[in-house]
């Protein structure tokens, strides 16, 4: 049993259709191949910590617009400390830069990268990490000094009498709280007066009593 092609190679639609079929087996060769089989990979430095590269197309330098898989790995000149390996994230509003989300610490580093999609590409560069100082802390604001009390040689607030002055006199006792006293001297200086006046008459009595006995 033969079976008809859906599009007979001597019709037009056939001819059109082997054209199309062998231009797309060309043209997507050449499309992969016109930014090149590598990638540019240039450690730039860092960034607060965060290492920071540009990555293009090795032949014609464009950007890639693809998701781009790599890994970064940093080691201390002695060996001694490795960090990674970090992936690259692509920076906000560029389109060949790319950067680490994690952050080296303060010290120098070889940094190494490797992209692995969409092409090969290797990067690599010794950058310095400086120490940032903290920032220094609002001062703490003193303590609001205690008010002073007013010593008492203040002057008396307006309107207010001011005390008066001794002079070393006593000063007169109010009416009414001295009659008391004047009249316990009074009385007391009376009796003294009578008891001296009875003793002297009694004495003179007793004198005549004598005289007229004798």
């Amino acid at each position: 049993m033969r079976t008809r092609p859906a599009f007979p190679v001597r019709s037009g639609l056939g001819f059109l259709f082997l054209f199309l079929a062998q231009a797309l087996a060309v043209a997507v060769p050449i499309e992969a191949q016109a930014h090149g089989d590598t990638v540019k990979v240039v450690v730039t430095g860092q960034r607060e910590g965060h290492v920071t590269t540009e990555i293009t197309w090795e032949n014609d330098g464009d950007a890639i617009d693809e998701a781009v898989a790599a890994t970064v790995n940093s080691t201390s000149p002695d060996g001694s400390r490795t960090m990674g390996p970090w992936r690259l994230v692509r920076d906000a509003g560029s389109r060949t830069g790319w950067s680490t989300a994690e952050v080296l610490p303060p010290g120098t580093w070889k940094v190494s990268v490797d992209v692995g999609f969409p092409s090969l590409g290797h990067g690599e560069k010794e950058i310095a990490v400086p120490v940032v100082d903290p920032v220094p802390s609002a001062a703490t604001p003193s303590a609001a000094a205690p008010t002073a009390s007013a010593s008492p040689s203040s002057p008396a607030p307006s309107g207010a009498s001011a005390p008066p002055v001794s002079s070393g006199s006593p000063a007169p006792a109010p009416a009414g709280e001295g009659g008391g006293t004047d009249r316990t001297v009074w009385w007391t200086t009376a009796g003294v007066a009578v008891i001296a006046l009875a003793g002297a008459g009694g004495g003179v009595l007793l004198r005549r009593a004598r005289a007229r006995k004798r």
